[in-house]
C-alpha cells in the first residue's frame, strides 16, 4: 500500500470520529464554569450580614485587613518599606461624620453623583465626550421619580 493511500484512509477514518467529538463539545461549553475549583464547594454559602450590624462591620474589617496585608506583602516582596497594617486598617475604617442636615435625598444625590462621575471616567477611556455631571444627576433623579 502506498503512503498517500494510507494517509487518505487514516484521514477518512478519523473524520467521523472528529465530527462526533466536535458535536458533543457544544454541550460541554454550556456547562463551562459550573462547580468551579473551590475547596469549599460542598459547603452552602451563607448570605452576607447586613453592613450596619456588628457581624457586618467585623466582616468588613476582616476583608480590609486581608487587602492591606496583601498590599504589605507585595510591597515587601518588591523591596519597598514595610506598611503598618494596623494603622492603615484603622485609617481605612474611619467613618467620616455625617454632614449637618444630612437626609436621604442628599445621600441619594451623592450616590448618583458618584455613578455619573464613574460613567464619565469610562466614557473618557473610550474617547467619548464627558457628560455634564449636574445635568445628568438632575435627569437621573427626575427619571427615577425622586
Amino acid at each position: 500500500m502506498e503512503f498517500g493511500t494510507l494517509l487518505w484512509l487514516i484521514v477518512l477514518a478519523a473524520l467521523p470520529i472528529a465530527a462526533v467529538l466536535f458535536a458533543g463539545a457544544f454541550g460541554l461549553l454550556d456547562r463551562l464554569g459550573e462547580g468551579g475549583l473551590s475547596i469549599d464547594d460542598h459547603l452552602p454559602s451563607a448570605p452576607a450580614p447586613p453592613p450596619q450590624t456588628p457581624a457586618g462591620r467585623m466582616e468588613r474589617e476582616q476583608e480590609i485587613r486581608q487587602f492591606v496585608q496583601a498590599r504589605h506583602d507585595r510591597q515587601i516582596a518588591r523591596g519597598g518599606p514595610p506598611l503598618n497594617v494596623e494603622a492603615e486598617v484603622s485609617r481605612l475604617l474611619e467613618i467620616p461624620p455625617e454632614p449637618v442636615g444630612h437626609d436621604e435625598r442628599s445621600a441619594l444625590r451623592e450616590e448618583v453623583r458618584q455613578l455619573v462621575v464613574a460613567r464619565n471616567e469610562r466614557r473618557a477611556a473610550r474617547g467619548q465626550p464627558p457628560l455634564d455631571v449636574d445635568a445628568e444627576i438632575e435627569r437621573q433623579l427626575r427619571d427615577a421619580g425622586a
